[in-house]
């Protein structure tokens, strides 16, 4: 299987519009489906009106595309940030000794458990990417494009009978967006929620060692600092990441440096 991975590594104003039109909805003859949709637009405008960062304001046309399912205006071209989202996927399953992870956490050297790790690096980097505003979450989401499409090759690669791929496919999907609200929960918390999520998700419940926790947890930590450190501009151009050893003599020596602290003199 390991050798297998290798080889196949790859505002008011707004508001008070949407009211408008909402009541002409009322009147108006559109038909069935189309009226259905266009109230769920103002619907979502409407609640969302107020969510809106401040650091992105967009307007009432963009809004609407984009509950419709489209893109609005990115920072740079759609080619260039698919073809980044690309590289960092290939990043994560590349760059990834995934060899390790098995033999230290005792996992059995399966299809899955290639996902369960690959998918633990794709959301560390969904999490950086989504400081990057609208450009970073389109982004986002070709990022868990590409890695479908790879994991659906490899089960055919590998010879699954396409009934019981499509079945772990559908279960793959299921499990991964379960594991991305663990993870960042985990994340946001302290060690022992991050590590019942990990027991949860990379371990599927299978995990005896506190000690194999305690490294996936740490591991898990520094990762999120370094992708924290690293240029937004450089990721949504490149793509380009980077991934600390799973196991360091001083893993806290990668930390970001502390402030400088000034005494009243200004030394």
């Amino acid at each position: 299987m390991a050798a297998l991975v290798r080889a196949l590594s790859c505002q008011t104003g707004v508001t008070q519009w949407i009211a408008g039109c909402s009541g002409l909805l009322q009147t108006a003859a559109v038909p069935g489906r189309c009226r259905w949709m266009l109230c769920s637009i103002f619907q979502h405008l409407s609640a969302k009106d107020s969510l809106q960062p401040s650091e992105e304001k967009v307007g009432a046309f963009t809004r609407i595309i984009e509950a419709m399912g489209f893109t609005g205006p990115l920072k740079y071209s759609r080619w260039k940030i698919k073809v980044a989202a690309l590289r960092m996927y290939t990043c994560c399953v590349e760059k990834t000794d995934f060899e390790e992870f098995f033999n230290r956490c005792q996992m059995p050297d399966t299809l899955n458990s290639w996902f369960l790790v690959a998918q633990l690096h794709v959301w560390m980097c969904l999490v950086r990417l989504k400081q990057e505003g609208r450009t970073g979450k389109y982004m986002c989401r070709y990022i868990v494009h590409c890695m479908w499409e790879d994991v659906e090759q490899r089960g055919k690669v590998m010879g699954i009978n396409s009934a019981v791929l499509k079945e772990d496919l559908k279960r793959m999907v299921e499990n991964f967006y379960a594991a991305l609200f663990g993870y960042d929960e985990g994340i946001l918390s302290d060690d022992h929620v991050l590590a019942a999520a990990l027991w949860r998700n990379l371990f599927n419940r299978n995990c005896d060692d506190p000690r194999h926790l305690e490294l996936l947890v740490e591991y898990v930590r520094k990762q999120v600092q370094h992708l924290d450190a690293l240029s937004g501009e450089d990721l949504l151009l490149t793509g380009e990441v980077s991934w600390r050893p799973l196991v360091e003599s001083n893993a806290r020596s990668i930390l970001k440096p502390l402030s400088p602290v000034y005494n009243d003199e200004g030394l």
